[in-house]
């Protein structure tokens, strides 16, 4: 704290004068959550910058050791409250991992599916809040209302529209219900044009162009330094895709480019989610035109529960059944740090099992956190306008950051 004050605090030796302090946040629009930004301000320059976090501490990791591995999946939910999904789909792999178990094809295409479905989702409200940030409005509504079909392809599935926790060990909460596939290939089928619609309204607006070019720019090696991954990195050139480096969950089957700009600045990364939403598109139309046939768990019951009709004509499934909801699943002891390609960046997990029904650790690498920290290098001797548009440009959620 004592070098942040010294900054602060600094006189400047041409003026003479101290620069002004404020704080952003924690509760103002801009800061996209409960995230206070400290500055020292030369005028309108940015002097010097510090994000303070913390106050939406959930103790989400350390809470995970007092539940059972498949009851820890609803904590996951609350991190990226925008793309909970994602959140499941990384912390199952690992579990999954831990006990050598590898869940059907049709399952797998299934994730695949839900993943991109969030990650769209996740794009959508990242434009359209970064959009009002710079003063326009009707985005906002449009990409909310795309926003809303994909909640309600979740809330077919899974029941739920926020924390569906959909994604379970050893398979899915269900399988596919009736009238889903009409309903997403009518969402497939209009989207596109909706998406045309966002480069209408932004790409031909000299004012979204003046406040995003060139503004809050950062090298690659900078951004490999502060550990950034997901969009974010690829806006600096660097085609780092866990979906195509270390593919999982099928992801080798289906055909899509990884979205590529150099320049590092607000305006691509902006690019790089426009892009990234047409290439998830193209997963997601892959993944039920070709979806298998078959189970959406794997078989037995040591690891996914017996059906409800199993259980009233089986008294050992009934026996499983109660265990599993009780103990949790036995995972053999061991360690495995299991990631996924999030719409901010990677999501990783670090579990320890000691072969009991609940996890001895998780720790979680969460992107928005890494992302975070070069907001001061970002914003360096930039005017207080360019903040904001910072800000909204890294996509941090703050149930992730302060988890």
């Amino acid at each position: 704290m004592a070098e942040i004050e010294t900054t602060f605090g600094q006189v400047d030796p041409e003026t003479g004068l101290k620069p002004m302090v404020i704080n952003l946040g924690p509760q103002h629009p801009s800061t996209h959550g409960v995230l206070r930004v400290r500055l020292a301000l030369d005028g309108e320059q940015v002097r010097a910058c510090e994000p303070i976090i913390g106050y939406l501490h959930t103790g989400i990791e350390k809470n995970c050791e007092d539940l059972t591995f498949n009851q820890a999946i609803t904590l996951t939910d609350r991190m990226d409250y925008l793309s909970p999904i994602t959140n499941n789909f990384g912390y199952v792999l690992g579990v999954e991992k831990l006990l050598g178990v590898e869940v059907p094809k049709r399952c797998q295409y299934i994730r695949v599916m839900f993943a991109e479905l969030s990650r769209i989702a996740s794009h959508l409200v990242w434009l359209g809040t970064s959009a009002m940030d710079m003063g326009a409005m009707s985005p906002f509504f449009y990409t909310m209302q795309q926003r809303e079909q994909i909640l309600d392809l979740i809330e077919m599935s899974a029941g739920t529209r926020m924390n569906p926790s959909y994604f379970r060990v050893g398979g899915l909460l269900n399988d596919l219900p009736p009238g889903f596939e009409e309903k997403l290939r009518a969402f497939l089928d209009g989207f596109p044009r909706w998406l045309q619609e966002y480069y209408n309204l932004l790409d031909r607006n000299p004012i979204w162009l003046e406040r995003l070019k060139g503004t809050a720019p950062i090298t690659a090696e900078q951004a490999l330094d502060f550990g950034w991954t997901g969009p974010l990195l690829r806006a600096c050139g660097v085609p780092r895709d866990l979906r195509k480096t270390n593919p999982y969950s099928s992801y080798e089957d289906f055909e899509f480019e990884v979205p590529i700009e150099t320049d590092g600045d607000v305006y691509a990364r902006y690019h790089v989610r426009m892009r990234e939403m047409q290439e998830s598109l193209k997963i997601v139309r892959q993944a039920i035109d070709h979806l298998p046939e078959g189970e959406w768990h794997v078989p037995g019951w040591k690891i996914y529960p017996p059906n409800k009709a199993e259980i009233g004509r089986n008294m050992e499934a009934l026996i499983y059944h109660f265990k599993l909801f009780t103990e949790g699943i036995r995972v053999p002891a061991g360690e495995v740090y299991s990631a996924v390609e999030g719409p901010k960046g990677e999501i990783g997990y670090f579990i320890v099992s000691d072969g009991s029904g609940k996890p001895y650790r998780v720790r979680v690498r969460g992107p928005s956190f890494y992302n975070l920290q070069a907001l001061p290098t970002l914003v360096q001797d930039k005017i207080l306008a360019d903040v904001v548009a910072a800000i909204g440009s890294i996509d941090i959620v703050l149930g992730e950051v302060d988890r």
